[in-house]
């Protein structure tokens, strides 16, 4: 058929004054480009949606208390239980005097005050992007108001872009924008901080289950040294984290509502505890609310105060998680979980350690057990056991959800990631990272051995990531808030000094375990950067390479349809069936078609660009689910399934699915395009105007319904004959020529990484015997 007899759909004047451009450069006398105006079907059909990005989620009324109870269990499981060793830690060498335990107290009740009431929960949890947490969720807000950094140009329509009109920012939070944007060294540095945020807390998810359950299982010596050795200890403690790590597949809803019992119970015990040796003992420890206690700890003791503040760094052990954690919650119910509950019992448990010290100061290495009320020691130990084994769920999970991030952004190779909730769609399980975590963990505990070897290596990893954090969300602040940099300044330079005390005497510890969280650290960021690396090279190598429909098929002189010359020029062959291709993008040329077409110059009668654009909700309604355009190529559509993590997008009877929705997609146009006044054309006069006018419509109309009708023949045509799955299987190779041998060594470990996981086609479940893979070599 013709090409003016086919059906036609304008495009945007944007995309026809390019195609227009494009046809001027590349004049042709024996060649011209296929017609734009093939397609037939609403091409915003296709087009992105609000609910296609991610959004933060809102609760309300009693789901909001039930997700602040839950968050209980999970987030304050670490903080809460630094009560049991803060203090011992602190007075390692001597018993305190009355004024080192009020100079202690008063750090104590500052460092959290500042540290977690202000700088994280009234502060930072506004930092978020779209309700994550976490370093690596701050960088990503920044990217997104800034361009900083390199998008997959795949799956860059998804990226949700809010840069800021230049003037919409005061001109000093441009300046600072325009340089972190030109400045390639400060790029750099960003991006190194938020990975090292990240590669810090999963050192820290490694480190905390082997600290707090070795911290729990010696406890069992208070009442039986004599009878328990290190062995013993060891295996337990193993046996427990093993256990810990295989309750993890449930999901943290669930988790958080058997721990959230325990932990609601142990603060409970902690506030009451307090409370009575405030009473029994000495109400005067109060005045240590005076931060004058605290600078005056520092005048008296000097450089040993400084050296103390290791001991106190652990009473905000946990912040971390309590940030990276906001994914499975959100910032309302954490900040009413913390200000209405735990915040005052943890204060009041070391309010009254403090008042059991002042008399009795020769109790300085166990001071909290010694300081539970009479008669109530059992219950306490049994608690503090079962308290200290679920406070590492919180960073458990804050390695599931940062990970998930460092997958999105493509700084780590794709894993299955499994929701596990259906209401709060930030829950996240990884499988082999959980396994992984759980062997690691093991082996840590096994070579430790003990707590206080383990405890210098986690406060350096607590110290450095909430470092990290106040210099981002600073730059947030400007950036994105848009607040006044003198007012930015006014906050930072306070918590950035603070926090620099407590991380040059937490570095004082790296020869007795703290180079292990370093060390760490930094394989985990080599293999973050050297991902990304390798994935912003092959985007550059691809981006250079895509073509658009129309410049891959070309009419003859004699109207045949041809390949362009490029792809070798030949006579394009028509192959009987329907053929699906998978599209990542959703609105380019998917490569394997591309590739199809330049080595067998041919194509199926029907093909369909399918696109899975998967959504962070759990399920997708049937009526928005599916979206059919057309293409500038006739017989040829798009295909877009939109499905949510619950839902199952591929299936056995996938062909017929695709079959029928553009089936349903070309009738549907039929019904619509029908004009209401055909039928009445005839019995007008030829000779009237009106009749001319309608004689064409009638016209105009039936070479339309024609046109349906033969893509509808088509289309059964194919699907009777075949139906075929084509993937492209792609193989990188590094070009020597381009990169010095330090680039070139990164990128054949990124390609021997890429080579070695799970393939997406193992996850479509194809049947095999429709499969064809149409391979082909990258050159990066």
């Amino acid at each position: 058929m013709a090409t003016s007899d086919r059906l036609r759909f304008e495009e945007p004047l944007k995309v026809q004054r390019e195609r227009s451009t494009r046809a001027k450069r590349e004049p042709s006398t024996e060649q011209t480009p296929l017609s734009d105006a093939e397609s037939i079907l609403d091409e915003h059909d296709g087009k992105l949606r609000e609910g296609d990005f991610k959004s933060r989620q809102t609760f309300k009324g009693w789901t909001l208390a039930w997700l602040a109870y839950q968050s209980i269990g999970i987030v304050y499981g670490d903080i809460g239980t630094s009560p049991l060793y803060v203090f011992s830690s602190t007075f390692e060498d001597a018993p305190p005097s009355r004024q080192d335990v009020l100079g202690a107290l008063s750090l104590i009740i500052w460092s959290i005050t500042l540290m977690v009431s202000i700088k994280y929960v009234w502060i930072v949890l506004y930092a978020d992007d779209e309700g994550e947490g976490g370093t690596f969720a701050i960088y990503s807000l920044l990217t997104r108001y800034s361009n900083i950094t390199k998008f997959d140009p795949k799956t860059r329509s998804m990226t949700k872009v809010e840069r800021y009109h230049v003037e919409d920012m005061p001109s000093s939070n441009l300046k600072a924008r325009t340089f972190i944007e030109r400045n390639t060294a400060m790029r750099t540095v960003l991006k190194s901080l938020a990975v090292l945020g990240i590669s810090f807390v999963m050192a820290d998810s490694i480190l905390t289950p082997a600290q707090s359950v070795l911290g729990a299982i010696q406890g069992l010596r208070v009442v039986a040294s004599d009878n328990i050795n290190t062995d013993t200890i060891v295996g337990v403690s193993c046996a427990v984290i093993v256990l810990l790590f295989l309750v993890q597949p449930i999901g943290v809803s669930k988790i958080g509502c058997m721990y959230a019992p325990i932990i609601t119970v142990w603060l409970l015990f902690n506030c009451a505890f307090g409370i009575y040796n405030l009473v029994v003992h000495d109400w005067t420890v109060l005045k240590a609310f005076s931060p004058y206690h605290a600078g005056h700890f520092f005048v008296r003791k000097g450089t040993l105060a400084w050296l103390d503040l290791n001991g106190i760094l652990l009473s905000f052990t946990g912040v971390e998680a309590l940030f990276a954690d906001l994914g499975a919650f959100s910032a309302r119910a954490i900040r009413l979980s913390w200000f209405c509950f735990a915040f005052p019992c943890i204060l009041l448990s070391y309010i009254g350690q403090a008042a059991y010290l002042s008399e009795h100061p020769e109790d300085y290495l166990n001071p909290f057990f010694k300081a539970v009320p009479p008669g109530l020691f059992w219950p306490t130990l049994i608690l503090a056991t079962l308290a200290a084994i679920v406070a590492s769920q919180a960073i458990i999970t804050s390695a599931f959800q940062l990970l998930s991030q460092a997958m999105s952004a493509s700084y780590f190779p794709q894993l299955q990631v499994i929701h596990t909730d259906k209401r709060f769609h930030g829950q996240v399980f990884i499988p082999v990272v959980n396994w992984l975590m759980m062997i690691a963990t093991v082996i840590v505990t096994a070579v430790y051995n003990t707590t206080t070897r383990l405890g210098h290596a986690y406060g350096v990893c607590v110290i450095l990531v909430t470092f990290i954090t106040t210099c981002l969300v600073s730059l947030v602040a400007i950036v994105v808030w848009r607040l006044n940099w003198i007012l930015v300044l006014a906050v930072w330079l306070p918590f950035i000094t603070f926090e620099g005390l407590f991380l040059t005497s937490a570095l004082t510890k790296f020869p007795d375990g703290a180079w292990f969280t370093l060390l760490l650290a930094a394989i985990l960021s080599s293999i973050f950067i050297l991902w990304r690396y390798g994935k912003e090279v092959q985007w550059d190598s691809e981006s250079r390479e895509r073509s658009a429909l129309s410049d891959m098929i070309v009419k003859g002189p004699d109207g045949s349809l041809k390949v362009a010359a490029r792809y070798g020029g030949a006579t394009l062959t028509n192959i009987r069936g329907l053929g699906i291709f998978f599209d990542k993008s959703g609105d380019q040329v998917p490569v394997s078609y591309e590739e199809f077409l330049r080595k067998f110059q041919a194509h199926p009668e029907v093909h369909v660009f399918l696109h899975l654009r998967a959504l962070q909700k759990p399920h997708v309604p049937d009526e928005e689910k599916y979206s059919v355009v057309g293409t500038s190529f006739h017989n040829c559509y798009r295909l877009t399934i939109r499905y949510g993590y619950n839902d199952s997008p591929m299936s056995a009877d996938l062909g017929r699915l695709v079959y029928t929705q553009v089936k349903r997609a070309i009738s549907r146009f039929s019904v619509r395009d029908r004009p209401s006044g055909v039928a009445s054309a005839r019995s007008l006069s030829p000779a009237s105007n009106m009749g001319d006018s309608i004689s064409v419509v009638s016209t105009s109309s039936q070479r339309r319904q024609a046109d349906i009708a033969q893509r509808l023949e088509a289309l059964d045509r194919a699907f009777n004959a075949q139906v075929v799955y084509i993937v492209g299987k792609q193989q990188l190779r590094t070009i020597k020529e381009n990169h010095n041998w330090s680039a070139r060594l990164m990128l054949r470990v990124f390609i021997w990484l890429k080579e070695n996981t799970r393939p997406k086609i193992a996850k479509m479940r194809i049947p095999i015997d429709k499969l064809v893979e149409v391979g082909f070599v990258k050159e990066i």
